[in-house]
């Protein structure tokens, strides 16, 4: 078998679509790699103004309960299709960190516009957005590049990609004065998400104030009844810490996600920062927004906990 993991179907399908809708635009290029990425997804994947985007991110979580939730947060998993399809899902998400304070959130999704060995951290200055500026870690993100040779800053890979700025709206809403490392996998083999998992552990060492954060969504383009049946199988190993388990089951084809990848790398680094427990907080399908059953796009969020607590938890 090939020691790498194989691109899945829903990561195929993602990444024509994303190119279809979105081509890559001629100009500009030396503008989003020198400084400040601008938005790419302003006005398509989300509002284009800022009173606009405020609007609709304090909609979705102003529709979410607060979670009682007893532990340090250590990681969350959330979607990275257009708002309007799994903005609500997210939100569930992104309403845990209003009672919590992070000054820094690791992001980790996959690459669907461009294809490389390894990993990529962008080492731009910030991220745009019509919410303002989210700076960048550049320093931690120096050290990720620096951890070995399948580390590297490869400019193209992050000049379009959506799944990481997909969630800088949310997190401008309910975070202060943090920073960000935008991370891009490349390769999705379970090898390279250890080691990845493993550097992040080590550069983080003991603060508390770092969130992991994995982007991802599930099964892409089935009928409603399968794709809910590949996204269960998918979020039971969530449900259960368990990223060889989901690196199985994602080579056989029992579950899919264009973001597996980062998925298991922030299931590893968690577990390794001392997380022994998990809630699902929300799953859904764009077929629940657009009411079309027939092909349909899968959503999960989850919070990765360090408790002391060992007595049963909501799942």
């Amino acid at each position: 078998m090939n020691k790498h993991f194989p691109i899945s179907l829903a990561f195929v399908c993602c990444l024509l679509f994303a190119i279809a809708l979105y081509p890559p635009q001629a100009g500009g290029e030396e503008k989003a790699l020198d400084g400040l990425r601008p938005s790419t997804l302003a006005g398509t994947w989300y509002p284009g103004t800022r009173d606009a985007l405020a609007r609709a991110v304090q909609g979705f979580l102003s529709e979410v309960e607060p979670t009682s939730l007893e532990g340090a947060l250590k990681a969350v998993i959330v979607p990275h299709a257009g708002h309007r399809y799994s903005g609500r899902v997210a939100a569930h998400a992104y309403r845990l960190l209003k009672e919590r304070q992070f000054v820094r959130v690791i992001l980790v999704g996959p690459s669907h516009r461009v294809p490389f060995k390894g990993v990529s951290v962008n080492l731009q200055s910030g991220y745009e957005t019509p919410l303002g500026v989210v700076p960048v870690d550049q320093q931690m993100g120096r050290d990720i590049v620096k951890a070995g040779p399948d580390f590297r800053w490869l400019k193209q890979a992050h000049a379009h990609e959506h799944s990481l700025e997909i969630q800088l709206p949310f997190l401008q809403t309910v975070l202060n004065n943090f920073r960000i490392i935008p991370i891009l996998m490349g390769q999705q083999d379970y090898k390279t998400c250890l080691y990845l998992a493993n550097t992040l552990v080590q550069v983080i060492g003991d603060t508390e104030d770092t969130l992991l954060l994995a982007s991802s969504d599930l099964s892409h383009y089935h009928p409603y009844s399968q794709a809910g049946a590949l996204d269960l199988e998918f979020i039971k190993h969530i449900r259960g810490l368990d990223p060889q388990g989901l690196a199985g089951d994602l080579i056989s084809g029992k579950c899919e996600a264009c973001g597996g990848g980062p998925v298991m790398t922030i299931l590893l680094a968690a577990k390794a920062m001392g997380a022994n427990h998990t809630v699902i907080l929300n799953h859904a399908n764009s077929g629940e927004v657009t009411g079309d059953h027939s092909s349909v796009v899968g959503y999960v969020s989850a919070a990765l906990i360090k408790s002391s607590d060992t007595g049963p938890h909501p799942r």
